[in-house]
């Protein structure tokens, strides 16, 4: 698959995806949801192609497990900023409307910054085992897995934390909200740290349980030769 390919399809999944985002409001409460269905059908998408990342903290997991190189990951980036970007600016153009992000009223800094941090390890924890992981390659639920967290994420987290859990969401969120709302960036840092520290830890932990799936498999016996000549079938109970 050439790199063209994979940068086309992270940015036309983002960009897709991030709309939905970005005109969620309409969904009312139904938002969550509509935004963790329209990640899980972008991963179907181009999974295959470019793993279907759409966002940067996915990446840099991927990236710090040696699925993809420094190269791939950078330009994944671009790809994703750029898409995050325009996405945020065509859902103010065609509703007029542009959600910004910010932490819940009250919230503090820190309340905020671990809800991004803890969502987004879910869900680059789940990526990198149901679609970089080799006891589960070939499956088909990794785009339902995936869908799925982010549903959950935003039910719970976004009240409090805005909901993020990817850079390209707080940086097209809050490049819409400064061009069109006069819209603050103090509260960026938050978008941008939170889940790239979510993704180093993901990818901690991802490496603690691949090397104990790797110990286990090292510990289990080799096959034993069958026997040419078909043996007496055991009695039922006795060894």
């Amino acid at each position: 698959m050439s790199h063209a390919a994979k940068l086309l399809t992270e940015f036309v999944g983002t960009f897709i995806f991030l709309s939905v985002i970005a005109l969620s409001g309409f969904a009312g409460a139904l938002a969550p949801l509509a935004i963790g269905v329209a990640l899980m059908v972008m991963v179907y998408m181009g999974g295959h192609i470019s793993g279907g990342h759409y966002n940067p903290a996915v990446s840099f997991g991927v990236f710090l497990r040696r699925k993809i190189d420094l190269q791939t990951m950078v330009t994944y980036w671009l790809a994703q900023l750029v898409a995050g970007a325009l996405a945020f600016v065509v859902g103010y153009l065609v509703s007029g409307r542009t959600p910004g992000i910010q932490p819940g009223q009250g919230v503090y800094a820190a309340s905020a910054l671990t809800i991004e941090i803890l969502f987004t390890l879910g869900l680059v924890l789940v990526v990198l085992n149901v679609a970089a992981t080799r006891a589960t390659e070939g499956n088909s639920f990794y785009g339902m897995a995936i869908g799925f967290v982010i549903v959950a994420a935003a039910f719970v987290g976004g009240p409090i934390s805005g909901g993020a859990f990817n850079p390209a969401v707080g940086f097209g969120a809050t490049l819409g909200a400064a061009l069109f709302h006069s819209g603050s960036w103090t509260n960026l840092w938050l978008y941008l740290v939170g889940p790239l520290a979510g993704a180093v830890i993901a990818a901690a932990i991802h490496y603690v349980q691949v090397t104990g799936l790797e110990e286990l498999a090292g510990r289990r016996p080799a096959p034993a030769a069958q026997d040419p000549q078909p043996s007496a079938p055991k009695a039922i109970g006795r060894n």
